[in-house]
């Protein structure tokens, strides 16, 4: 018994080696004949839940052996199949010989050993039907949305219900605001202090690094505006040159030539990568040095064009306006010119003293309340505008 198991165990595996035996004419003993002729009726693939494929018309199959396994039908052992497929009219002479000695032998097996090859058949058949049988959504479903899905842990019945045994949406999300501090701050102070090993001392460029590069990161995320890469650099840097060719550059170069701070700044987005960029622009500078070095034409004829740019007018303080000795010495003799002026009006009575006037302004209603004098008046007195009013008669 535990080698007919055995031989059904590698049988439902789809052994290659058994498959091969029974395309060669190999004779192998009963027991084994039985164990491929069962494996061969196993063949169909009765625990997956997608149908058989076939070949297209017109073209052969990868795996010939493979799809003459692929049959319709379910047999009850592996004489009934082999019995069909001796029907066939596609096998070659060599393959019927090997089949019928495989039917002659399993008729000879024991009646035993049958029923039991029988009886696992069936029992695997009934095993695997309901997962072939396909799923029919239902017609008053929405997306077939009560569909039950196996691989979820949970049935996700009642897990949206609210039982008043958790915060609000608002409390979560004040609880997510901690825990991301919470991890920054973890960072601050056991990540970064890594990174001082890593620090390097500030080395100033030299005079042979004329170029300079800006980049754009957006500290990790993707964005469309990373790729792009700036280059700046000023013509009369390049030592190589001559005044000549520096100014052919600078008209080679147009409206990326700034004449007020005199820098040629020119940007790339066109590759994917930043390193595509920067390469593509420091070839470009290569070519433009190449041009303003050929002696061929040196745009002599040619002015050099400052239109697309907008100079700023800058105010400057007047020179006239500026403090020196000369002016200082005449703005102390117009004060003292001034001065004396005012001390001979004050002399002679003819400057206005402000403090006085003041003081005489403040004095003057206090005099006048002084002179008034209280007057009696009537207790009780008739009211104004009915003293002259006399009782109307009554009617």
């Amino acid at each position: 018994m535990a080698s007919t198991a055995n031989s059904l165990r590698l049988g439902l595996r789809g052994s290659s080696s058994q498959i091969a035996r029974l395309q060669t004419g190999t004779r192998p003993s009963p027991p084994a004949a039985v164990a491929v002729a069962l494996a061969a009726a196993l063949r169909r693939r009765c625990l997956s839940t997608m149908p058989p494929r076939w070949a297209a018309d017109g073209k052969d199959a990868e795996a010939p052996g493979e799809l003459e396994l692929e049959f319709s039908r379910n047999y009850a052992n592996p004489g009934e199949f082999l019995a069909d497929y001796l029907r066939k009219d596609t096998i070659t002479r060599a393959e019927r010989q090997q089949a019928a000695r495989m039917l002659e032998q399993w008729k000879e097996a024991p009646a035993e050993l049958q029923g039991q090859y029988e009886q696992l058949a069936r029992n695997v058949y009934t095993q695997a039907a309901p997962l072939k049988r396909p799923v029919q959504p239902r017609k008053n479903s929405f997306w077939n949305a009560e569909e039950k899905d196996t691989d979820l842990i949970t049935d996700e019945v009642g897990e949206d219900d609210f039982e008043e045994d958790d915060i609000l949406s608002m409390g979560h999300g004040k609880l997510e605001e901690h825990r991301e501090a919470r991890e920054y701050s973890r960072v601050t102070v056991w990540e970064m202090p890594l990174l001082s090993k890593f620090a390097k001392p500030f080395v100033p460029p030299t005079g042979d690094e004329v170029l300079r590069f800006r980049y754009t990161t957006y500290m990790g995320e993707f964005h469309p505006a990373d790729r792009k890469v700036v280059v700046e650099f000023c013509p009369k840097d390049l030592r190589s040159l001559t005044d000549a060719q520096q100014l052919k550059l600078k008209k080679l170069a147009g409206p990326r030539y700034n004449p007020e701070k005199d820098i040629i700044k020119m940007s790339c987005e066109i590759h994917e990568h930043q390193a595509q960029n920067k390469r593509h622009l420091g070839d470009m500078i290569d070519r433009m040095i190449a041009t303003a070095k050929d002696p061929t034409d040196m745009f002599e004829d040619i002015p050099l064009d400052t239109r697309h740019h907008t100079f700023t007018v800058k105010p400057k303080f007047p020179k006239e306006w500026r403090m020196t000795e000369e002016r200082r010495k005449e703005l102390e003799a117009i004060r003292q010119e001034a001065f004396r002026l005012d001390e001979a009006r004050r002399t002679g009575g003819g400057l206005v003293d402000g403090v006085v006037r003041i003081q005489e302004a403040l004095a003057a209603p206090q005099a006048a309340a002084a002179e008034l004098q209280p007057v009696m008046a009537r207790r009780g007195g008739a009211r104004p505008g009915k003293q002259n009013a006399r009782p109307q008669p009554r009617r």
